[in-house]
């Protein structure tokens, strides 16, 4: 029965925090960029600073992880990579299916960083008809149809909603039936799930109104900021009833 909880990752029985487990992706990109680059060890401040958190709470969640680099010498960049990749699955291969391929599911299935990242994009499905066998990034269409074979066959366990908001949980419903137990969904829509199930959401729409928040704070305080020292202008020079004497006298 569906409840809308979702499961705990394993990690958290293992003692790992969700919040550290949503920062080892970041760490892992800067390391990644670090490697490509031939560096072999980096600080704690400086993969810190690369990744966009504290170095005190870098050094907490590598501690989690049996890190705790060198004194004097800092991490090693490759093995930092094998371990984080090693904690989040990335060492074997994740096949995935998106769901959904109009504008938004076709730029996923052309996004060349799943397969550099562990993840291989196994099928491409969509419930227009017309689609069906044409190629996206290489990879024929399939009807929704064929969901649950193509889940089967394939061994899949993520799948990718891409999906218009009204068929989203449809389609959840049936990758989760077919044995898909990790969704990460675009649509623009919560989905129920049943206990076991993890969901990702990823609403841009959402992430550019917080945006749109923070810019009309910043445009409110930089009105403050120009009219402020105009009605302290104002004040100095107002002038008494002789003329020459200021309303405002100080005390």
């Amino acid at each position: 029965m569906a409840t809308g909880r979702t499961h705990r990752p394993a990690t958290r029985s293992r003692g790992i925090p969700e919040a550290t487990v949503a920062r080892l992706p970041l760490y892992l990109r800067a390391l990644t960029a670090l490697s490509e680059r031939s560096v072999p060890t980096v600080s704690s401040e400086e993969l810190a600073a690369a990744a966009g958190v504290n170095s005190a709470k870098l050094r907490k969640d590598f501690s989690y992880l049996g890190s705790y680099g060198t004194r004097g010498v800092g991490y090693d960049v490759e093995y930092l990579v094998y371990q984080i990749s090693r904690e989040l699955g990335l060492t074997q291969d994740w096949p995935v299916v998106i769901v959904g391929i109009g504008n938004l599911g076709a730029a996923l299935a052309n996004y060349g960083g799943f397969a550099s990242r562990g993840f291989r994009v196994a099928a491409l499905i969509d419930a227009d008809p017309a689609m069906a066998g044409k190629p996206v990034a290489g990879i024929p269409v399939q009807h929704t149809d064929d969901l649950e074979k193509i889940i089967t066959d394939n061994g899949v366990s993520i799948g990718v909603i891409a999906t218009p908001a009204g068929a989203a949980q449809q389609v959840c419903d049936r990758l989760v039936a077919a044995g898909v137990t990790s969704i990460l969904n675009f649509a623009p829509t919560v989905l129920t799930v049943p206990d076991g199930v993890d969901v990702r959401k990823v609403d841009l729409s959402i992430e550019l109104q917080i945006l749109a928040f923070h810019e009309q704070r910043k445009a409110g305080e930089e009105h403050e900021n120009t009219v402020a020292p105009v009605a302290a202008h104002q004040e100095s020079t107002e002038q008494g009833p002789d003329g020459d004497v200021p309303a405002v006298m100080p005390a």
